[in-house]
């Protein structure tokens, strides 16, 4: 390993080094969109389509827990410590060995058990009326349930690719998930129906190991487990894992409690919120994502190496591009939300009711586009500087929230739309919450350079705004139609003329995010 792969470059140069993460994922969440696309014609937006999308995201959120989300979180700081003080790459070849034995050792009894017991399991997480849909939710889960290995150990080879400054190809990665599913629901609905999702999913996960795999053993890594766990680092890990995994549980438990309540109220519901929830993970996961999963690593080798100063200026940095980026993105989501949804979903047994209903629930949940990206990333400012405690305690603060308001919102008028209302207020209240807390133990922030950001984005919305009421209102109600190739021009006007808006106001501003990409920083 030479030294260049410890080198921290100038925080410039994560600009360009986002926007090629940001450009990976977006391909893929594009993919992605045909994949719901696809779903969407084939079994609608209720029925069978509710069991297909609430099982789905139970293994979805144990991936959440025991994967991308918990365990990496504890495990990028630890490896990049190991970085950064052992260039040899020893001690983090052995950190990487033991993770693989441990999720092993954990996973398979899990898996072996949520399979036996999966009519219990689903029957106590959904809350579906019918018996037919009761049986079809614990078949679905013994199959589905396998994707939570595969994507764990995947997440290991993720976050050591991360680790070690290497992004393009771990963001490139998700592509393989949704050709599997699309490929394999297009060829075999007709003969397994919803199953044929499954067998696209665990192919996906096969795709998606093997994808990364070169890289990693270009690094020098194996997947061969290493069962001798007296490894100091790795005691580190599952030391500061637990707590990351109480967080985790807590957001894990927070959105089963509301796709419990969604289950619960009229037909279709359910389906709403996770075609909602799809549209709303766009612009998070291109943007609040890409920036996380650059600065995360940055900010673990800053805390390794003792330099406060620097991770005040990487907070900020986030802080600034996380508004720069979902400001205008939200505003995008909650005004013509109804028009991308009936283009991108609307056909076959997909309506114009489901239409009306995923758009009311979007535009809940864009309120609180901004407040979960700065949630997510102050969280990981605090794993970065190995507190685990404060984000577990915020968390906890945000999900009695969220419960509460969901559980008063859900009984008025709003029905399923005040579940995404509730958790958009709930993560505003944690988001402000951790960056009080992180300005406090910082010493203070450049608020005024914050503010300034702030001011510029305001300025650049109004345009964009006044562009997509002008827009709408000449253009007619188009989008009762659905899908087709005039609607699909109509909406690719719309989208290109907002960003172009957007990124003119941000140059004539001079907005850093702009003015970064035209220095043409380099990569990390």
């Amino acid at each position: 390993m030479s030294s260049d792969e410890v080198q921290e470059p100038g925080i410039e140069k994560s600009t360009l080094s986002t926007v090629i993460v940001m450009v990976s994922t977006m391909a893929s969440r594009l993919l992605g969109f045909i994949r719901i696309a696809v779903i969407g014609a084939i079994f609608g937006g209720s029925g069978q389509a509710d069991v297909l999308n609430l099982v789905f995201n139970i293994p979805n959120n144990l991936r959440k827990l025991l994967a991308e989300g918990a365990l990496s979180s504890a495990f990028i700081p630890v490896l990049s410590s190991q970085i950064v003080l052992d260039p040899t790459g020893t001690g983090a070849q052995r950190v990487v060995r033991n993770l693989i034995a441990f999720q092993f050792l954990i996973l398979v009894p899990l898996l072996t058990l949520s399979i036996i017991f999966a009519g219990p399991i689903t029957g106590f997480i959904l809350d579906f009326p019918e018996p037919e849909r009761r049986m079809l939710a614990a078949e679905l889960f013994r199959y589905l349930i396998g994707y939570v290995l595969l994507i764990s150990v995947g997440a290991v080879v993720m976050g050591t690719l991360n680790s070690h400054n290497r992004f393009f190809i771990p963001a490139v990665t998700p592509i393989f998930f949704s050709i599997a599913v699309v490929g394999s629901v297009l060829l075999l609905h007709s003969r397994l129906g919803v199953f044929s999702m499954a067998v696209g999913v665990l192919i996906g996960g096969v795709g998606q190991l093997t994808f990364q795999y070169p890289l990693f053993r270009r690094l020098g890594y194996r997947l061969r487990p290493g069962f001798d766990f007296r490894n100091e680092a790795f005691i580190r890990i599952l030391k500061q894992w637990l707590p990351v995994v109480a967080a985790a549980s807590i957001f894990a438990v927070n959105q089963q409690v509301s796709l419990f309540f969604a289950s619960g109220l009229e037909d279709g519901s359910g389906s709403a919120m996770t075609n909602a929830l799809v549209f709303w993970q766009l612009p998070f996961g291109i943007f609040s994502a890409s920036i996380t999963t650059v600065l995360f690593p940055r900010m673990s080798r800053q805390a390794a190496a003792q330099d406060a100063e620097g991770l005040k200026r990487t907070l900020e940095y986030g802080v600034r591009y996380l508004l720069t980026l979902l400001i205008p993105s939200a505003i995008c989501l909650a005004l013509f939300g109804r028009e991308l949804i009936a283009v991108a979903l609307q056909r076959g047994a997909f309506e114009v009711a489901h239409t009306l209903l995923a758009s009311q629930v979007l535009r809940g949940y864009s309120f609180g586009l901004f407040s979960v990206g700065l949630f997510t990333f102050c969280q990981r400012f605090f794993y970065a500087s190995n507190d685990f405690k404060t984000p577990v305690r915020i968390a906890l603060i945000t999900f009695v929230v969220d419960v509460t308001l969901s559980l008063i919102l859900k009984e008025t008028a709003l029905r399923v739309v005040g579940l995404s209302v509730a958790n958009s207020v709930a993560f505003t209240v944690g988001a402000l919450s951790l960056i009080y807390i992180a300005r406090r133990r910082l010493g203070g922030l450049h608020l005024r350079d914050v503010a300034r950001t702030v001011g510029k984005i305001f300025i650049a919305s109004v345009p964009l705004v006044l562009f997509i009421r002008g827009y709408l209102l000449y253009t007619g109600e188009w989008w009762v139609a659905g899908s087709s190739i005039v609607n699909f021009i109509r909406i690719g006007g719309l989208g290109f003329g907002s960003v172009a808006i957007v990124l003119l106001m941000y140059y004539l501003l001079r907005v850093e995010l702009i003015i970064n990409l035209i220095r043409k920083g380099q990569p990390l």
